[in-house]
């Protein structure tokens, strides 16, 4: 069994929904996130649009920060999930720099690290991860990518455009994206003018007056 995750962003209404469902069943502190969902505009202004992905841990086949832990508090269970042990951590921080996707934080109140687990407590309990429940739209599809007539394999087959983040980093995510473009999954592809005004872009109109 391999666990994964798809989020369609064309169902994605950027409602946070997910993200508050992840903060209450996991008790996150105030001011870090396992699950945050990413806001960019993009566009000229009138014409502007905004997207939204959610970003979590990508539970990654070569994962990183597995490797680098020096007591293994980050480590692999059998159904594929990259877990973690806080009894185990010690706080060096080492796995949080090792990610690439920036999923992993040190909690405020234990000194440990903390990330996304797919809520790995909830699937030994037969149950679904806390932000796929409460997806209004279903945007959220999870599953087992060793069973090809699962959800999330038959999602994956029958999509052209699914994605990964950072595919260059040779980590093999198991977190994919549909809909998804580089302003989604690229940092760096968003851009801001320099030196250009919103204001310059809206007409001043007399007290009373109306625009043709």
């Amino acid at each position: 069994m391999q666990l994964g995750f798809l989020v369609d962003l064309h169902l994605c209404m950027g409602c946070k929904g997910c993200e508050i469902a992840c903060k209450v069943e996991n008790e996150v502190p105030l001011s870090t996130w396992r699950l945050r969902v990413k806001y960019v505009d993009v566009g000229t202004f009138p014409e502007t649009k905004r997207t939204f992905t959610p970003l979590r841990c990508n539970h990654c086949e070569n994962a990183p920060c597995e490797r680098i832990c020096p007591v293994s508090a980050l480590h692999y269970i059998e159904n594929g999930i990259v877990n973690i042990d806080k009894e185990r951590c010690i706080g060096c921080a080492g796995c949080v720099m090792a990610c690439p996707y920036g999923a992993i934080y040190i909690d405020p109140e234990t000194q440990t690290a903390d990330k996304c687990t797919y809520c790995a407590h909830r699937i030994a309990s037969s149950m679904m991860p806390a932000c796929v429940v409460a997806c209004p739209v279903e945007a959220n599809i999870f599953g087992d990518l060793d069973d090809p007539a699962s959800n999330i394999s038959m999602y994956i087959q029958d999509h052209r455009d699914v994605q990964v983040r950072k595919p260059e980093k040779g980590t093999n995510p198991h977190h994919f994206y549909v809909g998804a473009g580089q302003v989604n999954l690229n940092p760096l592809a968003s851009q801001r003018i320099e030196g250009y005004n919103l204001f310059n872009k809206i007409t001043t109109l007399p007290l009373g007056g109306h625009h043709e």
